[in-house]
């Protein structure tokens, strides 16, 4: 009896949920971002306008910074683990390309099952190691 493969749904369905979560995660943070920008914008507005000290504001410039790198590496992790769901989502459903079956006298027989010819190893030739050839001396003539 042919069978053909089935998704696992239940997983599918899990992956989406995870990916749709780190979108909003993603969403979330950089949102929390922006008016992280737009309070310490402010800020710099209100020391300009003389409201408040240089010192308060150099207290500000540090904690902003420290927040801004803080929700950087939490958007970068949650697009890599969005990544890596997608990923994981492509390969079940690529998996799930249909088999060509075809339906014969002699039964059901696979369509494009062909065998993969068998590629042939080159063979290794020897290395031949050359002998250096010995020059025979040349001998002078001798005049009489």
């Amino acid at each position: 009896m042919v069978q053909t493969k089935k998704m696992n749904e239940s997983f599918f369905a899990k992956l989406l949920k995870e990916t749709n979560v780190s979108g909003e995660l993603i969403r979330a943070r950089q949102d929390e971002k922006q008016g992280l920008l737009n309070e310490f914008d402010s800020e710099c507005k209100r020391f300009f306008f003389g409201k408040i000290s240089e010192r308060a504001l150099v207290s500000s410039v540090k904690k902003t910074n420290a927040e801004l790198h803080r929700l950087d590496s939490e958007i970068r992790r949650n697009v890599t683990r969005a990544r890596n769901l997608t990923d994981k989502t492509a390969k079940l459903t690529s998996a799930q390309a249909p088999h060509g079956f075809r339906a014969t006298l002699s039964g059901i027989t696979i369509r494009g099952a062909k065998k993969k010819p068998v590629k042939k190893k080159p063979v290794k030739k020897k290395v031949v190691k050359k002998k250096s050839i010995k020059k025979k001396p040349v001998r002078k003539k001798r005049k009489k």
